[in-house]
C-alpha cells in the first residue's frame, strides 16, 4: 500500500498558506523543518526566526510562505487528516458489508507508523508524533470560529463526516455519530500521548494493537442496532 501513496498529493484549503509550500525547494525545506522542530521543541518554542536560521533563510522569506507559525501548525495538520482520509478511502474499496468498511476505515486511522516510513516528503511517524502532542493547538484558540469560516478544519470534519456516514449506514437511529467519530479520533490520539507521559491516563497492555481494539469495541457496542 505504501508504494500507491509515493505521488500522494493532499489538497490543503488556500486560506492556510500564502504560497503553497510545495512549489519550491525552500518551501518544502520550510515545511519538513518545521515539522521536525515542533516535534522537538514544542509549538510554544518554535519561532519563524529559529526556523530561518535552522534551514539559512530569513524570516521574511518564510514569511512568503505562511504568516505565522499557528498557520505551519494548521497546515501539518490538514496534511496528516487528508492523508489519513486516503488510508480510509483504500481501506474500505471491495468489502461488502458497512460494518467491515467501518472497522477497516478506522483500523486504518489507528494503524501503526514506522519510524522511516515517508510519503513524499513528510515523515509520517513524525507528523503524528506532532498531531498526539499539538494538534488540539489547531482549533483550542480564541480565533477558531473564524478559522473554521474560512476552512482551515475542512479536512478533519471531511473525515468524521466520511466515518460518520458509515455508523449512520449501520444504525440510522443513531443520532451522535459524528460526536462517536470524533470522539474516538481524538481519543485514539490523546491515549497515544498518556502512553507515553502520563501511563496513569491509560492502559496499553499490548501498546497500540490494544487500544485498536478497544475503539473498534467501543464504536461497535456504541452503535449496535
Amino acid at each position: 500500500m505504501h508504494q500507491l501513496f509515493d505521488n500522494l498529493h493532499i489538497d490543503i484549503n488556500r486560506n492556510i498558506y500564502v504560497k503553497d509550500p510545495t512549489t519550491s525547494d525552500l518551501g518544502i525545506r520550510i515545511v519538513c523543518e518545521s515539522l521536525q522542530m515542533i516535534n522537538d521543541q514544542g509549538l510554544e518554542a518554535f519561532t519563524i526566526g529559529k526556523l530561518a536560521k535552522k534551514i539559512g533563510t530569513t524570516e521574511s522569506s518564510v514569511y512568503r510562505y505562511f504568516e505565522n507559525k499557528h498557520k505551519i501548525l494548521i497546515y501539518l495538520m490538514s496534511w496528516y487528516w487528508g492523508y489519513l482520509e486516503y488510508k480510509v478511502v483504500f481501506a474500505m474499496s471491495n468489502l461488502s458489508t458497512d460494518e467491515d468498511r467501518l472497522l477497516n476505515a478506522l483500523s486504518a486511522v489507528m494503524d501503526s507508523i514506522e519510524d522511516d516510513e515517508m510519503i513524499n516528503f513528510l515523515s509520517l511517524s513524525i507528523l503524528r508524533d506532532v498531531v498526539v502532542s499539538e494538534s488540539a493547538k489547531a482549533y483550542l484558540t480564541k480565533e477558531v470560529d473564524e478559522s473554521n469560516r474560512v476552512g482551515y478544519y475542512a479536512g478533519y470534519k471531511k473525515l468524521v463526516g466520511r466515518l460518520a456516514d458509515l455508523v449512520t449506514a449501520i444504525n440510522p437511529k443513531f443520532n451522535y455519530a459524528h460526536a462517536l467519530i470524533s470522539t474516538v479520533i481524538e481519543g485514539f490520539h490523546h491515549q497515544l500521548h498518556f502512553a507515553g507521559h502520563l501511563p496513569a491516563l491509560t492502559d496499553t497492555p499490548e501498546g497500540i494493537s490494544g487500544l485498536r481494539s478497544f475503539y473498534l469495541s467501543l464504536v461497535l457496542n456504541t452503535t449496535k442496532p
